[in-house]
């Protein structure tokens, strides 16, 4: 089983999607010189590197999560790479879930001020959304992924076999941009997803999911490598989102706190672009299905409103969102009334 999708960036990519990761690492790493790989600590055993890397090649393990995304972890990546004799012809390496691949990637843009990378994602959420598209970052304490840049990797190689062992948290979260790519462009994903009963049953059909994803994904940022405008779409439940993982300092997941966001957003959308209740509705009926979240805390409103003003997709003119018109319409909401949000949080409020 192999498919190929394109991406084209400041360069042009393959995403892989093949059920033989080791192999097409192996080709791949085996045109460089020297490999510097990056992986969690946890998935070091899994991984059997050692079977397969070469004399000139570095793994490097990285905390879990959030916490492979400080300076402090980048400092010794960075010295990682000078001990392994990383030069522009060599390779970085991201294993792991979106906190690897945004990270490596970051470390691969700024050594030398950029050397070729490549991704394998092992997270539903880091296949379908963070490994590809070429943005890299790392977080700090004004915010997350504000440090950072575009930075494409030279291919991202996804084996669905990885997610045999994701617990049913992770892939929930990972189901979470999933369903968000059907709301704003494959309205096919949406069907899918309905007639499936359960999260067992969406495993079964996680690989034509993350095809489509991928695809939207790979379309938008094709047309909008350095998010102009048209690939802010794919930021459709984030804005509130990302203020929710900070305030939770991260303990929930990346996908948990979107899940929450795109309920808020498609309210924001009733309120402001009239979008019908049974489209609200359905938000909530399939987060819901796959155990996600859809309510937050009444009382935090006003410091979300601040975390929000410092992410990097607001403006000088205030808060900005992506809303729906309807499944597969997304559109730009500017300068919404405080009013507005104030009732469309209310509406998420537990």
């Amino acid at each position: 089983m192999s498919e190929i999708i394109s991406v084209q960036a400041e360069h042009q990519y393959p995403v892989i999607i093949t059920d033989s990761w080791r192999a097409e690492f192996a080709r791949t790493k085996a045109t460089y010189a020297r490999n510097l790989i990056f992986a969690p600590r946890e998935l070091e055993a899994g991984l059997a590197l050692s079977e397969i890397l070469g004399p000139d090649d570095l793994f490097f393990a990285l905390p879990s999560g959030e916490n492979a995304k400080q300076i402090s972890t980048v400092e010794l990546m960075w010295e990682a790479a000078s001990k392994a004799g990383i030069r522009r012809t060599d390779a970085v390496w991201g294993i792991g879930g979106g906190s690897t691949t945004d990270v490596a990637g970051f470390v691969a843009a700024s050594w030398l001020r950029g050397v070729s990378w490549h991704a394998i994602p092992t997270t539903l959420a880091g296949m379908v959304d963070a490994s590809i598209g070429g943005k890299t970052g790392i977080n700090s304490p004004a915010g997350k992924n504000l440090i950072g840049a575009f930075h494409s990797p030279s291919s991202v190689i996804v084996d669905i076999a990885f997610l045999e062992t994701l617990s049913n948290r992770d892939f929930s979260a990972g189901l979470a941009e999933i369903i968000k790519t059907g709301f704003i462009a494959d309205i096919e994903i949406l069907r899918i997803l309905d007639e499936t009963k359960n999260l067992s049953e969406a495993r079964g059909v996680a690989t034509e999911l993350v095809s489509r994803s991928i695809k939207v994904k790979a379309d938008v940022v094709s047309q909008d490598f350095k998010e102009s405008k048209l690939r802010e779409i794919l930021n459709y439940g984030h804005t509130l989102g990302h203020a929710i993982e900070k305030r939770e300092k991260y303990q929930l997941r990346h996908g948990e706190a979107v899940a929450i966001g795109l309920v808020f957003a498609a309210e924001l959308s009733a309120l402001e672009l009239g979008l019908s209740e049974s489209v609200v509705s359905e938000h909530r009926r399939l987060l819901t299905k796959f155990n996600l979240p859809i309510s937050y805390q009444s009382g935090a409103w006003d410091e979300l409103k601040e975390l929000m003003a410092s992410d990097k997709k607001s403006r000088a003119s205030g808060l900005r969102f992506i809303g729906l018109q309807d499944r597969g319409e997304p559109t730009w909401l500017e300068s919404v009334s405080t009013e507005n949000l104030a009732r469309a949080y209310e509406r998420i409020s537990i």
